[in-house]
């Protein structure tokens, strides 16, 4: 190895010249490469000094490239053009800038023995032009022939932060229009003359309701997302229910039809997420008056378990088996195309974050029954994120 020690983060070595074509010369076997050209992602092996000594076609489609003959012995930000490469004392890692680079810290990781996965942001200037770029990685430690090497792969994921980004910004400035219009109809409803007072309600209806479906979308992406903070507290469950009756008492889909809340027995106070169950209960809600003829009655109650709380909403409409086998996944939706969300994110929440689960009971004679059963005590992650559907 050189005898260079100018870093301000990881090792500077590399390997001599002669080292550095016998390693590479371990990766010219014809099962191998294909094997790793066959791999839908970028991926480079790397030497214990963080030096390339083979590449994959993706990489070389990446980079608009024949062959990877002048990529050996680079690192991998070199390879790229990152624009701390250039920076530290001795190329990629050694810059001040490369401490918190998520790819670094992950090779790093498979040097010592360990696979680990993480994300690292590449920015870089090609051609006078600004250029970032966001990527999943993975390092893999890796033995061939006595010597250690680091199999590491990246995935572009750019699209996906600016995706993620793009949604925020639509969802909070769309957010903050509707909730103006709703807080503006809301003073004007006993401003107007009289002949328009009931034409001004109905505005404020539909505001209201607006303002509830883009928050409840921006919790499905962010349950998706695993973005979704759970705030536990002790509550009871008979008033959650209720509250949510009298709000969809007063809903469009309830017009020309009856929500029943039964009789709740038994100790009912549970440690859960009030706002996330509401939300759950409310989405049956919806559903099922939705799915009532007019004139129809839907009811809805809950009783104690010997664990928990199940959760109850009835409609006598009914759901046929092929129709139940698919209405809690993902896009399927018996209302056209784009409705899929409901159920799938009752299914998501009451799963992945309120420990639960959802069951469907329907026949001809009695109807349909949606459940929902969540434990007593919910033990769950409380990562102080910021929960998403805050006004």
């Amino acid at each position: 190895m050189s005898a260079c020690h100018e870093t301000y983060c990881a090792p500077p070595e590399r390997v001599t010249p002669d080292e550095l074509q016998r390693q590479v010369a371990l990766f010219r076997s014809i099962p191998l490469t294909e094997l790793l050209d066959a791999v839908g992602e970028v991926v480079l092996v790397l030497n214990t000094c963080r030096q390339v000594v083979h590449a994959n076609r993706n990489l070389l489609s990446l980079l608009g490239l024949q062959e990877a003959a002048h990529l050996f012995g680079q690192r991998p930000g070199e390879v790229l053009q990152c624009e701390h490469a250039c920076e530290g004392p001795n190329g990629c890692g050694t810059a001040e800038g490369c401490r918190p680079c998520g790819a670094l810290q992950s090779i790093l990781a498979g040097i010592g023995g360990e696979r680990v996965e993480g994300e690292c942001r590449i920015t870089r200037t090609l051609q006078g032009r600004l250029s970032a770029c966001d990527f999943k990685v993975c390092a893999t430690p890796m033995t061939r022939e006595g010597d250690h090497f680091v199999i590491l792969s990246m995935s572009d994921i750019s699209h996906e932060k600016r995706r993620n980004a793009l949604e925020r910004i639509f969802f909070h400035d769309l957010l903050n229009m509707a909730g103006g219009l709703r807080s503006i109809s809301g003073l004007l409803v006993e401003d107007v003359p009289l002949d328009v007072r009931a034409d001004m309600l109905l505005v404020h209806r539909y505001a209201t309701a607006l303002v509830e479906e883009i928050l409840a979308q921006r919790v499905l992406v962010a349950a998706e997302n695993d973005e979704l903070g759970v705030e536990l507290r002790d509550v009871q469950a008979r008033e959650v229910l209720r509250d949510v009756i009298e709000l969809y008492r007063t809903h469009e889909a309830c017009i020309d039809k009856r929500l029943v809340m039964e009789p709740c027995g038994g100790h009912l106070l549970i440690s859960t997420d009030r706002v996330l169950l509401a939300r759950v209960l409310g989405n049956l809600v919806k559903n099922a008056l939705e799915a009532s003829p007019r004139g129809g009655v839907v009811t809805a109650g809950c009783e104690a378990t010997s664990s928990g709380v199940t959760f109850r909403v009835h409609n006598a409409g009914f759901i046929s088996p092929e129709v139940r086998a698919q209405m809690f996944q993902r896009s399927f939706s018996t209302k056209g195309q784009g409705r899929g969300l409901g159920m799938y994110g009752v299914r998501l929440l009451t799963g992945n974050y309120l420990g639960g689960r959802v069951e469907c009971m329907s026949s001809r004679d009695s109807g349909t029954t949606l459940l929902v059963i969540l434990p007593r005590y919910l033990k769950h992650r409380q990562d102080g994120r910021e929960r998403p559907d805050a006004d």
